[in-house]
């Protein structure tokens, strides 16, 4: 049996190459808390979708647990996952491309720790975090799909972009990115257009 190929942080892949024919593309993200202190732990899985300018149109293009559909609907947040356990895939996103609008050039997808300040906690605190995608349309096909697992490197962040969708020379294309940010998801979201989010 083939499987997903494993991307390393800044690695990419052609949907094209990867999952010929792809239309559905679904995101999953996955994790299980380390011990901790006993207070909860709930890893949020979120994205943006964003013009050429690398910005979102409105708050409306912020796809998460309290607005799990966008307005095209074209990205659908499959449910909110509040404590990691389980096997597979703990949060979903599904992205019909062919429903995005043509002014969406790029896709990036979130992953971030609730409430991590108040009770102290970071991306250190987690382990075996991945984001992968695959072909909503042959699931259990591993080889149309790339995964990407995240590395120790993120262990004083509370959010970062886990990996993005990007149209490139009108190709979608996958990019592991693994970028942290120490000010949570609120200073990820001031960075493409979303301040005082």
């Amino acid at each position: 049996m083939t499987v997903a190929i494993n991307l390393t942080k800044g690695g990419n892949i052609s949907l094209a190459k990867a999952a010929p024919g792809l239309n559905v593309a679904m995101l999953g993200l996955g994790w299980n808390p380390r011990s901790t202190d006993g207070a909860q732990f709930d890893l949020d899985a979120s994205c943006l979708l964003l013009t050429a300018d690398g910005r979102v149109r409105s708050e409306r293009d912020f796809i998460f647990y309290n607005n799990t559909r966008s307005d095209c609907g074209s990205v659908v947040h499959l449910g909110d996952n509040r404590t990691g356990e389980g096997d597979g895939d703990d949060e979903q996103l599904r992205v019909t491309l062919s429903s995005l609008p043509p002014e969406i050039a790029r896709i990036v997808f979130i992953a971030s720790i609730d409430q991590a300040q108040e009770r102290g906690q970071n991306f250190g605190m987690v382990s075996d975090a991945y984001i992968r995608f695959f072909d909503a349309d042959a699931p259990n096909d591993d080889s149309r799909g790339a995964r990407y697992d995240l590395a120790e490197d993120s262990a004083t962040e509370t959010a970062l972009i886990f990996g993005e969708l990007y149209l490139y020379n009108g190709e979608w294309k996958f990019r592991a990115v693994g970028q942290g940010n120490t000010s949570g998801l609120v200073g990820v979201l001031a960075d493409f257009g979303l301040a005082g989010a």
